[in-house]
């Protein structure tokens, strides 16, 4: 691993949102209206991905590489980056980038972590929660349901991983059905299989940061919190 944190900017296409993503740190990106605003933001939520990184023993690494962000690519993005602020379009750096065994399973790890920052934020939220930043806002069980419905629907079947409708939502069956999508996401890397349009690296990074998206949401609406 470099020392520096190698960071893809993903430009809306009309400029109203840039997303800064840290390719080797799957689930941390951030979007603002500008590269130098979502460099700051990205830059701002440092502190908490450390707590991602320290479930997995890559804490003292995070803290190296989080001293300096090295822009490394700039990639044009979809009407969806402006509209949601959120990557959309992989980078060519993900797409190229041939990894190794072990760079996968580092990016598995730090997914699993991330899945599990989401749980137990979940879990130790409130049942209300603050307004969202416009008024609205999902309540607690409408995100915890909305995050497993948009990897069970959006993302698991880019590599084939499919549930049957009786498990959705299902905190006893989502365990099971998570591995399955990290063994058919390590069969497609032993076949060097995309992810349909999507290089494997893109889908693990798109996952973690819906889970940690969320997780944080529900930290900031938490009423407890100050």
């Amino acid at each position: 691993m470099a020392r520096e944190m190698r960071v893809v900017l993903e430009i809306g296409p009309k400029g109203r949102k840039v997303v800064a993503g840290a390719i080797d740190w799957p689930g941390l990106d951030r979007s603002a209206g500008t590269e130098e605003k979502a460099l700051d933001r990205l830059a701002a939520y440092l502190p908490r991905y450390a707590a991602v990184a320290e479930r997995t023993g890559l804490a003292q690494t995070f803290a190296a590489a989080a001293d300096e962000l090295e822009v490394v690519e700039r990639t044009p993005g979809q009407s969806s980056t402006d509209f949601w602020g959120v990557a959309h379009v992989p980078s060519q750096t993900e797409a190229e980038e041939v990894l190794t065994d072990e760079q996968l399973e580092r990016r598995l790890t730090l997914l699993q972590a991330a899945w599990a920052f989401f749980e137990a934020s979940a879990g130790e939220g409130p049942a209300e929660l603050r307004p969202g930043s416009r008024g609205g806002g999902r309540s607690l069980m409408e995100i915890v349901r909305h995050v497993a419905y948009s990897e069970q629907h959006l993302w698991w079947p880019k590599v084939e991983v499919r549930t049957a409708v009786e498990r959705l939502w299902d905190p006893a069956t989502l365990a099971a059905d998570r591995q399955a999508y990290l063994e058919a996401i390590r069969a497609y890397h032993v076949a060097s299989k995309p992810a349909r349009r999507w290089p494997l690296a893109f889908l693990i990074r798109r996952t973690a940061q819906h889970a940690l998206d969320h997780a944080w949401e529900i930290e900031d609406r938490d009423p407890g919190r100050a």
